[in-house]
């Protein structure tokens, strides 16, 4: 009888082993990721409030949710409204990705050269790797809208897709190099937020610069 026991324990054991190891890994303490998949509408985010659903939505998927989610991007001052910066809007850290490794202490470490985003670093809520420039396809252009300091640009024209709410040719976007492991964090031409303008804000204008449409979220709590 007693062995009986231990054989209906035992398989009881195996049974949930293997039911754990088939769900979704549970990344409660990550803090900071770059999105696993864009809007599907290039830059068209549905704006900043659209963005942080998206990054609330996947950061909940990967078991994060319980953090207020943010994504890093500035919005121009258009039309009369006031300007936005990515920086203001990400708390004050510290973040850390889904191997629990930090990003970040502060905001001023984020934007002073000292960070940890880089292509190994710099990973999916999921954990997994961002496609670099050396890989097909490239895809690492992240939305930012920002100048290196993490604000709003200044620079004449549209650098925000018309802050976030376009998915056409007519407008453009600042992007930011996530994997400038070996580059200089100095250079403005190799930064993780402020590398150059999209040729566009339509998806396929987005992937022909190098991207995918993807962003970084960072909790802000």
């Amino acid at each position: 009888m007693k062995k009986a026991k231990l054989g209906v324990a035992a398989s009881v054991a195996l049974l949930t082993l293997g039911l754990n190891a088939g769900a979704p890994a549970q990344q409660s303490g990550m803090t900071f990721f770059i999105t696993s998949v864009g809007s599907g509408k290039g830059a068209d985010l549905g704006g900043l409030a659209g963005a942080d659903k998206h990054c609330q939505s996947l950061a909940a998927a990967a078991g994060a949710g319980k953090h207020t989610w943010r994504a890093y991007l500035s919005v121009s001052p258009l039309s009369g409204s006031a300007g936005v910066n990515a920086r203001d809007r990400i708390g004050k850290g510290p973040w850390y990705n889904a191997q629990g490794r930090l990003i970040a202490r502060s905001v001023d470490q984020l934007h002073e050269g000292v960070n940890n985003i880089n292509r190994s670093m710099a990973l999916t809520e999921k954990g997994t790797v961002v496609n670099g420039r050396a890989d097909t396809p490239n895809m690492h252009d992240m939305l930012t809208g920002s100048m290196p300091d993490g604000r709003s640009s200044t620079a004449a024209g549209d650098t925000t897709c018309g802050n976030w709410t376009k998915s056409s040719n007519d407008g453009s976007a600042l992007l930011g190099h996530h994997d400038r492991h070996g580059l200089s964090e100095t250079d403005a031409a190799r930064s993780w937020n402020s590398s150059h303008p999209s040729k566009g804000c339509s998806q396929p204008a987005l992937v022909s610069t190098g991207g995918a449409g993807l962003f970084y979220c960072f909790a802000a709590d």
